[in-house]
């Protein structure tokens, strides 16, 4: 199965980018670790340790993703029809402009705090590309999170169900090479057929009261590395509309008896990654989202833990709010850069001072225009390396 993807001009690095094979720490006092923290070019176990250094997705060449029931289903039903519309053409310059200059802010952000921020390659997602049985085109590298799970210094490769996400790895495969022959473990989950087989193509959105169902069957095992998050030994997920059990069972026999992964039952009926639901930000300390969790069920192991609910969403009303992919729940899609430091989206005041209760220091930042493209702060980084051990936490 070969791609026509064409790449476009190589992507230079940014200011403060470390170049590839640039294994150096930052110079002292610049908020980078001391040289001795450094095991390897790639280590993360949890979501709050010091971040270190990052993938932060792109924007050039998005591509409104082509028409299939899994995109359909997992976007609210009225941003469903205009993405049918609009479905394989470019996204409009002057919304990519928007968030461009968002994006912009937020690197600026990562590194004023010392943070090393790499990026994957410039890609073209207009081309099509066909396999056995079915064809699409691409859809952008704006959220690395989706596509790829770090877990102490493995990188994982997702089998994300999305046809139109089948070759958005490639962007990275450069950053991914650089740093396998630096020491890292990479690995990538059994690439699926997307047959057929693999959704309900008579799905519907379950109606209040209704069993909850999914658009991916149980054929082959599929998953969004963003249905996950980490506290060291224990690892959450949630079910989705792009996560089956397969998909599930198949990380938690790759892992093996080091970890335990933890369901979370949501009560969304469009579930679609567990970090607009249940974001842990500290050790004891788990933001989460009450319209998609019920409290009363929360597993057992986090009765000692302070689970913080969140504020209702501060209403964001403009025509970037109607052209989101994202429920207004991507408010709490937050990154934590140390275990007190966390970006936040400035719109959402109500979340900025109830973190500030809690003892937090949220960062504002401009971000919302992000959200037609995929998602929020934690959807549009991948945490290559955190400064801290391998814990368990409860």
């Amino acid at each position: 199965m070969t791609s026509d993807h064409s790449t476009l001009p190589e992507a230079t690095f940014e200011q403060g980018e470390a170049l590839p094979g640039d294994q150096t720490s930052p110079p002292a006092g610049a908020g980078g670790p001391a040289p001795e923290t450094m095991a390897g070019p790639v280590m993360s176990y949890n979501e709050w340790d010091p971040l270190e250094e990052v993938i932060v997705g792109r924007l050039e060449g998005a591509t409104v993703p082509s028409v299939h029931v899994t995109v359909t289903y997992n976007l609210p039903p009225l941003i469903a029809r205009l993405y049918r519309l609009a479905a394989g053409h470019r996204y409009p310059k002057w919304l990519v402009n928007k968030a461009q200059g968002e994006l912009d802010g937020f690197i600026a952000i990562l590194k004023g705090e010392g943070i090393t921020v790499r990026r994957p390659e410039i890609v073209d997602h207009h081309a099509k590309f066909k396999a056995p049985g079915w064809s699409s085109r691409g859809f952008c590298v704006a959220c690395p999170r989706d596509g790829f799970m770090v877990v102490g210094d493995e990188i994982i490769e997702t089998p994300m169900c999305w046809p139109t996400r089948y070759f958005e790895g490639n962007a990275y495969r450069k950053l991914f090479k650089e740093y396998f022959h630096a020491g890292a473990r990479w690995t990538s989950a059994p690439r699926p057929e997307l047959s057929d087989e693999l959704y309900d193509l008579n799905y519907s959105i379950p109606s209040p009261g209704e069993k909850m169902r999914y658009v991916v069957t149980e054929f082959e095992p599929v998953f969004d590395a963003a249905d996950f998050v980490r506290c060291g030994r224990d690892i959450f997920v949630t079910q989705s509309n792009v996560t089956n059990l397969a998909g599930i069972n198949w990380l938690r026999r790759h892992l093996g008896d080091e970890y335990t992964i933890h369901e979370l039952p949501s009560i969304c009926k469009q579930p679609m990654h567990i970090d607009s639901t249940f974001m842990p930000l500290a050790p004891g300390k788990v933001l989460v989202n009450p319209d998609y969790l019920d409290l009363d069920r929360l597993p057992p192991i986090l009765k000692k833990w302070d689970v913080l609910v969140a504020p209702r969403p501060d209403p964001i009303d403009n025509v970037i709010a109607k052209m989101s992919m994202c429920s207004p729940w991507t408010s709490i899609n937050v990154l934590s850069l140390t275990e007190k430091k966390i970006v936040v989206e400035r719109q959402q005041p109500t979340l900025i001072k109830a973190l500030k209760d809690w003892g937090f220091e949220p960062i504002p930042c401009d971000f919302f225009s992000y959200g037609p493209f995929g998602g929020a702060f934690h959807c549009a980084t991948l945490d290559v390396r955190r400064r801290g051990t391998l814990q368990s936490y409860f």
